[in-house]
């Protein structure tokens, strides 16, 4: 039987020899190309990990020297290098006392605004972590005592705010709150927390740290004071020397918190805030009245900026103009006061009225149309309307009535005493009366007694 014929070991047909052309190519390719790419890449600078510049030295800030409280700027730093250089610095080994209970005292309106700007730290700062939140909690009440700091908490938390950046705690100034709002649930949450901070719950491990940070920054202040404890990614501080122990926490608390209107949409505890119409001015994040005050006070000429009390250049006592809106006296005020720290301003529609100097009687401050009172030395801004004149949106933009002036008393006249009779003389009798109550008739001449000498 015939065997089939068998095919020859090394095939040479035309297309085995193109696939095998056609690999080559392509291997030569891939192993050629990326090396190519390589060889001409462009150069890529190195950057090498930088150490932060420490602006701040090391110093104890005496006793007798009130410590600065630094605006917040950042290390330009990758987040990596930060934590290297925070993990660098050690953790105190002196003792770390926990605070004294704090309780807030004030009307039932200045304590609620004192919850929600304490709760608004909590949840901006630390997000929905109760242990987080606590701890915020305290720095904020431990600054509330510090001299160093203003004496209240919504001052405490809001100082620097009117700056785009440099602001104490950070949310108040970078537009946070106009961007997030927390869910009911997480808002509740840190309301609760922060009432009990202020009804005398203490966060014992960050004993009376007043700064914080999180770890993949570095705050120029950092190294300045002392770290004392790390929960979670946050790192807190207290000032080094005398500062930094209880004693130095020693500031009473003013009770009666500003109005903040960033925290209108979040508490109503907040709204109708033109009392504190100047709290926000110039922040970027600002909305309704304060930032349209602000603007409306850059409008003012110049030449129409009423001039300081003679011997006093703080205090402004002003005649305003009938054609003026009452919502925008604060904008005068702002643009009279300009940038002093301390500034009083008074304005009356009657000039009549207005007094030449301090203190207005009881009738001219009765007659006042506005005030505005700026203390930054204690973070205290008020403006306030006479809402006999005007009506505003809420009481709290109202002036206290002006108590009538008490009568005068006057004393009745004493009754005229009648002199003693003299011994040896005597007197005329009054005329008798009859039954109708007329006086009798006279006697005549000659009945009357003679005299006796």
């Amino acid at each position: 039987m015939p065997q089939p014929p068998v095919p020859p070991d090394n095939p040479t047909t035309p297309l085995a020899s193109w696939l095998r052309l056609v690999l080559g190519i392509v291997t030569l390719a891939a192993l050629v190309v990326p090396t190519l790419l390589v060889l001409n890449a462009p150069g890529v600078p190195h950057r090498p990990r930088r150490v932060p510049p420490v602006v701040l030295p090391a110093r104890v800030v005496p006793k007798e020297e009130l410590p600065p409280v630094e605006p917040v700027a950042i290390a330009n730093l990758a987040p990596e290098d930060a934590r290297a250089f925070n993990a660098s610095i050690p953790i105190s080994t002196a003792p770390n006392p926990a605070a004294r209970p704090f309780h807030l005292t004030g009307s039932a309106a200045s304590q609620e605004r004192a919850v929600d700007c304490l709760a608004a730290a909590e949840i901006y700062e630390a997000g929905d972590d109760a242990l987080g939140e606590r701890a915020v909690a305290q720095v904020v009440i431990n600054r509330v005592r510090h001299p160093a700091f203003p004496k209240t908490v919504c001052g405490v938390v809001f100082q620097g705010s009117e700056r785009s950046t440099g602001c104490q705690f950070t949310f108040t100034c970078d537009g946070a709150l106009a961007r997030w709002s927390p869910t009911p649930i997480a808002w509740t949450r840190a309301r609760e927390i922060a009432r009990m901070a202020l009804r005398g719950a203490v966060f014992r491990p960050v004993g009376h740290a007043t700064h914080y940070h999180t770890d993949w920054v570095v705050p120029y202040w950092s190294a300045s004071l002392d770290k004392i404890v790390a929960l979670h990614t946050h790192l807190f501080f207290r000032w080094a020397g005398w500062w930094g122990t209880p004693p130095a926490f020693n500031r009473a608390y003013i009770a009666d918190e500003p109005n903040i209107a960033l925290l209108a949409k979040l508490s109503p505890a907040h709204q109708g805030s033109a009392d504190a119409v100047v709290g926000a001015a110039g922040n970027p994040g600002a909305t309704g009245l304060l930032f349209d005050v602000q603007k409306a006070a850059a409008a003012i000429p110049a030449t129409d900026v009423p001039a300081a009390v003679a011997g006093d250049q703080n205090v402004f006592l002003v005649t305003l103009s009938e054609d003026m809106l009452p919502d925008l006296y604060p904008a005068l005020a702002l643009r009279t006061c300009g940038d002093r720290p301390y500034c009083k301003f008074m304005a009356w529609l009657d000039p009549a009225k207005k007094p030449a100097r301090l203190p207005p009687t009881g009738e001219q401050a009765a007659a006042m149309a506005f005030s505005y009172l700026r203390d930054t030395r204690v973070q205290y801004v008020k403006a306030l309307w006479n809402c006999d004149q005007f009506r505003r949106p809420s009481p709290a933009q109202c002036m206290r009535r002006q108590p009538p002036p008490a009568p005068v008393a006057t004393l009745a006249p004493a009754p005229r005493a009648e002199p003693a009779p003299l011994d040896g003389v005597r007197r005329k009798a009054p005329p008798a009366q009859n039954k109708a109550g007329a006086a009798a008739p006279a006697a005549p001449a000659s009945q009357l007694p003679a005299s006796s000498d």
